[in-house]
């Protein structure tokens, strides 16, 4: 089952910290967002494999805006 990891405000992408394939555990930073100066790193909830990236460096997301899905 895929888990969707949403931004949880608007903000910039700053970086994109996986890549498509890759095995992630629970609490693996996956974006840097950047908001107010502030980057803040969002992470994965649960163990999985990357399946998508929806973003890039240099996007401005919004709040409920999906980042990554896991498979």
């Amino acid at each position: 089952m895929a888990e969707l990891v949403s931004a949880e405000m608007v903000a910039n992408v700053h970086s994109v910290e996986v890549s498509a394939g890759q095995r992630v555990d629970a609490g693996a930073t996956l974006v840097v967002l950047e908001s107010m100066k502030m980057e803040i790193p969002v992470l994965s909830e649960a163990d999985g494999v990357v399946a998508e990236i929806r973003v890039a460096p240099g996007d401005v997301v919004q709040e409920g805006d999906v980042l990554v899905v896991l498979g």
